[in-house]
Protein backbone atom coordinates (compact mmCIF):
# COMPACT_ATOMS: atom_id res chain seq x y z
CA UNK A 1 0.00 0.00 0.00
CA UNK A 2 1.59 3.29 -1.02
CA UNK A 3 2.12 5.76 1.82
CA UNK A 4 2.36 9.49 1.17
CA UNK A 5 3.80 12.26 3.31
CA UNK A 6 3.09 15.93 2.82
CA UNK A 7 3.63 19.27 4.50
CA UNK A 8 1.69 22.48 4.66
CA UNK A 9 1.73 25.59 6.85
CA UNK A 10 -1.00 26.51 9.30
CA UNK A 11 -1.18 30.18 10.23
CA UNK A 12 0.61 30.27 13.64
CA UNK A 13 -2.02 32.55 15.16
CA UNK A 14 -4.73 29.98 14.28
CA UNK A 15 -3.16 26.82 15.75
CA UNK A 16 -5.64 26.45 18.61
CA UNK A 17 -8.58 26.63 16.22
CA UNK A 18 -6.94 24.19 13.79
CA UNK A 19 -6.39 21.70 16.61
CA UNK A 20 -9.94 22.17 17.90
CA UNK A 21 -11.50 21.56 14.50
CA UNK A 22 -9.46 18.42 13.95
CA UNK A 23 -10.41 17.07 17.37
CA UNK A 24 -14.02 16.95 16.13
CA UNK A 25 -14.00 16.42 12.36
CA UNK A 26 -17.50 16.20 10.92
CA UNK A 27 -18.69 12.57 10.70
CA UNK A 28 -19.65 13.03 7.02
CA UNK A 29 -16.12 14.29 6.28
CA UNK A 30 -14.59 11.25 7.99
CA UNK A 31 -16.81 8.93 5.96
CA UNK A 32 -16.03 10.77 2.71
CA UNK A 33 -12.29 10.41 3.30
CA UNK A 34 -12.68 6.71 4.01
CA UNK A 35 -14.92 6.17 0.98
CA UNK A 36 -12.47 8.06 -1.27
CA UNK A 37 -9.66 5.67 -0.30
CA UNK A 38 -7.79 7.56 2.43
CA UNK A 39 -6.42 5.12 5.03
CA UNK A 40 -4.17 5.45 8.06
CA UNK A 41 -4.42 9.23 7.67
CA UNK A 42 -2.69 11.23 10.40
CA UNK A 43 -1.79 14.90 10.81
CA UNK A 44 1.05 16.18 12.97
CA UNK A 45 1.33 19.86 13.89
CA UNK A 46 4.41 21.67 15.16
CA UNK A 47 4.04 24.77 17.34
CA UNK A 48 5.27 27.04 14.53
CA UNK A 49 2.45 25.83 12.26
CA UNK A 50 4.34 23.21 10.24
CA UNK A 51 1.77 20.57 9.37
CA UNK A 52 2.92 17.08 8.37
CA UNK A 53 0.43 14.56 7.04
CA UNK A 54 0.83 10.87 6.36
CA UNK A 55 -1.75 8.87 4.45
CA UNK A 56 -2.02 5.52 2.74
CA UNK A 57 -3.95 5.31 -0.53
CA UNK A 58 -3.85 3.18 -3.63
CA UNK A 59 -3.45 6.42 -5.59
CA UNK A 60 -3.40 9.74 -3.72
CA UNK A 61 -4.24 11.76 -6.83
CA UNK A 62 -7.36 9.63 -7.36
CA UNK A 63 -8.25 9.87 -3.66
CA UNK A 64 -7.94 13.67 -3.78
CA UNK A 65 -10.00 13.82 -6.97
CA UNK A 66 -12.72 11.70 -5.35
CA UNK A 67 -12.82 14.09 -2.39
CA UNK A 68 -13.10 17.08 -4.71
CA UNK A 69 -16.36 15.61 -6.01
CA UNK A 70 -17.98 15.68 -2.56
CA UNK A 71 -20.06 18.52 -1.19
CA UNK A 72 -18.72 18.00 2.33
CA UNK A 73 -15.13 18.51 1.16
CA UNK A 74 -16.06 21.81 -0.50
CA UNK A 75 -17.58 23.02 2.80
CA UNK A 76 -14.63 21.74 4.87
CA UNK A 77 -12.00 23.32 2.61
CA UNK A 78 -13.85 26.65 2.59
CA UNK A 79 -13.90 26.71 6.39
CA UNK A 80 -10.29 25.58 6.76
CA UNK A 81 -8.78 27.93 4.15
CA UNK A 82 -8.49 30.87 6.56
CA UNK A 83 -6.41 28.76 8.94
CA UNK A 84 -3.58 28.26 6.46
CA UNK A 85 -0.69 30.61 5.70
CA UNK A 86 -1.04 30.59 1.90
CA UNK A 87 -0.88 33.98 0.20
CA UNK A 88 -1.69 32.43 -3.20
CA UNK A 89 -5.08 31.24 -1.96
CA UNK A 90 -4.53 27.60 -2.90
CA UNK A 91 -7.17 25.38 -1.30
CA UNK A 92 -5.72 23.55 1.73
CA UNK A 93 -6.24 20.13 0.20
CA UNK A 94 -4.21 21.15 -2.88
CA UNK A 95 -1.58 23.24 -1.09
CA UNK A 96 0.37 20.22 0.15
CA UNK A 97 4.02 19.73 -0.64
CA UNK A 98 4.59 16.01 -1.07
CA UNK A 99 7.80 14.60 0.34
CA UNK A 100 9.51 11.62 -1.30
CA UNK A 101 10.23 8.56 0.81
CA UNK A 102 13.96 8.13 1.29
CA UNK A 103 13.93 5.36 3.91
CA UNK A 104 11.49 2.54 4.65
CA UNK A 105 12.55 0.21 7.47
CA UNK A 106 10.09 -2.55 6.55
CA UNK A 107 11.10 -2.52 2.89
CA UNK A 108 14.78 -2.73 3.74
CA UNK A 109 14.22 -5.51 6.27
CA UNK A 110 12.17 -7.42 3.71
CA UNK A 111 14.98 -7.05 1.19
CA UNK A 112 17.37 -8.65 3.70
CA UNK A 113 15.29 -11.82 3.96
CA UNK A 114 15.92 -14.51 1.38
CA UNK A 115 13.04 -16.70 0.07
CA UNK A 116 13.64 -19.36 2.78
CA UNK A 117 12.99 -16.73 5.45
CA UNK A 118 16.57 -16.58 6.69
CA UNK A 119 18.16 -13.21 7.27
CA UNK A 120 20.85 -12.34 4.78
CA UNK A 121 24.15 -11.24 6.31
CA UNK A 122 24.51 -7.50 6.35
CA UNK A 123 27.76 -5.67 6.68
CA UNK A 124 27.68 -2.54 8.76
CA UNK A 125 29.34 0.48 7.26
CA UNK A 126 30.89 3.25 9.31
Amino acid sequence: MPRYCFTSQVEPSRLAEYRRRHAEVWPEMLRALRDAGWRQYTLHLRDDGLLVGVVEADDLDAAQAAMEQTEVNARWQAEMAALFADPAGTPPDRGFTRLPTIFDLDAQLTALTDPSGRQEPRHDHP
